[in-house]
């Protein structure tokens, strides 16, 4: 026998999984996420026995529910899955499937359309952080057919507008959590640093690498990984996050000066597999170390003046321009953080997960 669970299967941004609602699957965090490991198909490499991907990027999870806090439209619940691992974490933020909310929202009935556009407040519960996304429903229907293009998904749809809200400190204690803007950890200068995704930035030239070596060079560097992990556990550490060995963060970034008119090149790991592009609130953290003064990006990072900045961070497959605005009053400190991404809707129906594991929604509460 096998449990029938109510899905759409969703792309947001270059991330994609499935979304459900809250309410459609266990209320207990065991039994949710043994279903969640079923319907991905982990642990396995291939991720043959679920939708997963047999990629980081791919093995993605949303689950929303209507919002509970005064002003908040909506909740999400990010869910990061590997293919190979029994792990559900639920620590960190997606921007990426966090641009899918929305439109899941509204395909489910959860909320209703406004407008030619639709903008709706969504607390992310992974680290209560809140954003407003913007949407295009035009006759009151989501529309992904549109312009816009981002660089690692193939052609253009309807813009979808991210102004988040209140990202430092999303995991750490603040936006820089060891207290300093640079720090020498392991024998490496680093900026560690959290305004929506913990992060720890480093020059590429400090490990012996350009920073312009492609995905697959990077990902068969066994000597590269193995260092960077060393450090990433060093730096866990230093940021207050404790022993980081089986967490998927920090988030591993290394720099190097521009190559195609953007700020900044960068290779991130997330955190052992090296990313096509780069996550969104990765982007969002990088771009705000490339606008502190005396963060590791000085002297890399071409950025322009004013109090805001559009910084475009250069990935392996093209790049992704953050919006930032910084404090007339004090330029350390990041007020506004601002993105686009896209999203589509790929499939409806149920997936279906052994009983064994889950007999579903109504025989939990019989």
């Amino acid at each position: 026998m096998q449990t029938p669970i109510p899905t759409l299967f969703m792309r947001g941004g270059t991330s994609r999984g499935p979304f459900f609602k809250e309410s459609d699957l266990p209320a207990d965090v065991p039994t949710r996420d043994r279903v969640l490991l079923a319907v991905m198909g982990s642990p396995d490499r291939r991720q043959i026995d679920g939708m997963g991907g047999a990629n980081p990027l791919t093995s993605k999870v949303g689950i929303v529910r209507p919002g509970s806090k005064p002003g908040v439209d909506l909740d999400f619940l990010f869910a990061q899955l590997q293919p190979d691992k029994d792990t559900v974490d639920t620590t960190p933020n997606c921007g990426n499937m966090l641009a899918a909310v929305v439109p899941f929202a509204l395909e489910t009935g959860m909320v209703k359309a406004q407008g030619e556009t639709s903008t709706f407040r969504v607390l992310t519960l992974n680290t209560d952080m809140q954003c407003d996304i913007t949407v295009q429903t035009p006759g009151g229907v989501v529309s992904y057919a549109g312009e816009a293009k981002i660089d690692g998904v193939p052609g253009a749809s309807a813009p979808i507008k991210i102004n988040f809200l209140d990202t430092a400190g999303s995991v750490c204690s603040g936006l820089l959590p060891t207290g300093k803007v640079r720090d020498v950890i392991d024998g490496i200068e680093v900026t560690c640093i959290d305004n929506g995704m913990p992060l720890v930035i480093f020059k590429a030239a400090d490990v012996g690498r350009s920073g312009y070596e492609s995905v697959a060079e990077m990902n068969a560097d066994t000597e590269l990984k193995a260092r960077i992990e060393r450090l990433r556990i060093a730096c866990g550490h230093a940021m207050g996050l404790g022993d980081v060995t089986a967490r998927n963060y920090p988030k591993m970034t290394l720099i190097a000066p521009p190559q195609h008119g953007g700020s900044l090149t960068t290779r991130s790991f997330i955190p052992h597999v090296c990313h096509d592009a780069i996550g969104v609130l990765a982007a969002v953290t990088v771009g705000t170390a490339c606008v502190l003064d005396g963060s590791i990006t000085e002297g890399i990072a071409v950025v322009p003046e004013g109090n805001l900045k559009t910084v475009s961070v250069e990935h392996p497959t093209g790049e992704f321009s953050v919006e930032l605005e910084v404090d007339p009053a004090n330029p350390q400190n990041v007020t506004r953080a601002a993105l686009l991404r896209t999203a589509r809707l790929i499939m409806r129906g149920e997936v279906m997960v052994p009983a064994a594991i889950w007999k579903g929604a109504r025989a939990s509460t019989a």
